[in-house]
């Protein structure tokens, strides 16, 4: 047996003996789910604030270390 027809095989069998996750349901996209869009735009906001934070330490540390203030 060659081993195209091995692979070949293979393959048919877990397509026939397996089941997507994928294809179970579709989102209801009239009721979204609140806690998650709450968390992802805490954590943006939390990012955010991180990076201006440490570019304003950044920009101070510059500032000193060149005398410009």
């Amino acid at each position: 047996m060659s081993f195209s027809r091995v692979l070949s095989r293979s393959v048919y069998l877990n397509r026939v003996g397996s089941r997507s996750a994928f294809t179970s349901s579709k989102p209801d996209l009239t009721k979204p789910n609140w806690l998650r869009v709450g968390l992802a735009f805490g954590t943006s906001v939390f990012l955010w604030g991180l990076l201006f934070k440490q570019h304003s330490t950044d920009v101070h540390e510059y500032k000193v270390r060149n005398g410009l203030q």
